[in-house]
């Protein structure tokens, strides 16, 4: 009698597998091709008045009360130099996820008992904001991990970059590096110097937490800290630096 069950179970879980990679994997890849809006990001955007030069004259808060400038794909090569060697320094050759940030990650989640590192790249974290910051659980990542790999086939690495640069939180109400740039220091991100640059580079990572105004001196040891990465990988002379950390 045992054996027939047995033999039954074995039948009904051969079928199982065979109906889910006949039909489930299809579904995915159909999903998988139209995973994502036509249109990343459906924000309502600050209007702003500019004069010919491309100064400020004013600007209107969004409609839903951020502080949020339309989107500017082209991101300035200091900025973009900072972003990378802090965030994702294999931005220029992953595929939308990292190996090696993801398994350092689970070894310090596992340590820590809890999710203390999520291993993104920015195009994983491009994903999670497009998704509006939506709780970190294990569950989500994976979404990400997938949703970053389609990104990374329908936009090119510039483009990547803009996105995240325009739609990336600074802190309080500021969205984007454009709007950060003027709020905080009352010009054009193209005519940030390095250490503005490190400055805004770092505050995506917990806008929450540190931006300027607030925890200054947290904020400054992780831009000097960045400072002296870039100093390190000579991508900033020597002069650079101690200008930049004074």
């Amino acid at each position: 009698m045992w054996n027939r069950v047995i033999h039954f179970c074995q039948i009904q879980w051969f079928i199982f597998k065979q109906l889910l990679w006949k039909i489930g994997f299809p579904v995915f890849v159909i999903w998988y091709i139209f995973c994502l809006p036509e249109q990343l990001f459906s924000d309502s955007t600050s209007t702003v008045l500019l004069d010919r030069n491309g100064y400020l004259l004013g600007a209107k808060i969004a409609n839903d009360g951020q502080w949020r400038f339309p989107e500017k794909m082209e991101v300035p090569t200091k900025f973009e130099r900072c972003l990378v060697l802090f965030e994702d320094q294999n931005f220029a050759t992953h595929i939308g996820i990292s190996a090696k940030g993801i398994g350092r990650a689970l070894i310090q989640n596992f340590q820590n008992d809890k999710i203390v590192s999520g291993g993104s790249t920015i195009t994983m974290q491009l994903a999670r904001i497009m998704r509006k910051n939506r709780p970190r659980t294990y569950r989500e990542k994976i979404i990400e991990m997938i949703l970053a790999t389609r990104i990374e086939l329908r936009y090119s690495k510039a483009e990547i970059l803009g996105l995240y640069a325009s739609h990336a939180p600074f802190g309080s109400n500021v969205v984007g590096l454009e709007t950060a740039s003027w709020r905080f220091f009352g010009r054009s991100a193209d005519k940030l110097s390095w250490a503005e640059s490190a400055t805004l580079a770092v505050l995506p990572n917990a806008p929450g937490l540190i931006y300027p105004g607030k925890n200054h001196v947290l904020l400054e040891k992780k831009r000097n800290r960045l400072l002296r990465k870039l100093y390190d990988e000579k991508i900033i002379d020597a002069i650079t630096f101690q200008l930049a950390i004074s």
